[in-house]
């Protein structure tokens, strides 16, 4: 099957794949709040994406994809990470993936076409996946992150009064 083919060659290729997006990202004023994460961790997550794509396309269970990306979207609420820049970020991935296949997917026939598309369709689930659960980790560390401030002025006003 090509999509599995293709899926072994972005693996075999995630250092690279993950050295460009780092660049990439790094660079842009769209994810410049990513600064705030230290590099060495936004690398190892970048490849990590990457080298165990296999895993996360066709192994992991939805349980799985919902812890891993609820935590990673706290993370980066914690980290003071604006979401529009995460999500820039993780969209910047995928494209970075779609270019790359259809660089390296050399669709011959119809059935590897077939295959790229399969594939191409997999990793649109996939990251829509990874930004809903990002999304609600960062929310609901958005809103504990307020409730702790909150508590701590009204606090505050206490001592004062």
């Amino acid at each position: 099957m090509l999509a599995v083919k293709l899926v072994k060659l972005i693996e075999k290729h995630s250092d690279q794949l993950s050295r460009e997006l780092s660049e990439k990202v790094w660079n842009s004023p769209r994810c410049s709040d990513l600064h705030k994460v230290p590099a060495d961790e936004l690398q190892a997550r970048t490849r990590e994406i990457y080298r165990n794509l296999s895993d996360s396309l066709l192994e992991k269970t939805e349980a799985e994809l919902e812890q891993r990306y609820t935590e990673l979207g706290a993370r980066r609420a914690e980290q003071g990470v604006a979401y529009s820049h995460f999500h820039w970020a993780l969209t910047a991935t995928k494209e970075h993936l779609r270019s790359f296949v259809q660089r390296e997917g050399l669709s011959d026939s119809a059935m590897d076409l077939h295959g790229e598309l399969e594939l191409m369709h997999m990793l649109g689930k996939f990251f829509d996946r990874a930004l809903y659960y990002t999304a609600v980790g960062y929310e609901r560390e958005r809103e504990r992150i307020g409730a702790k401030q909150k508590r701590r002025k009204g606090d505050e006003q206490k001592r004062f009064t």
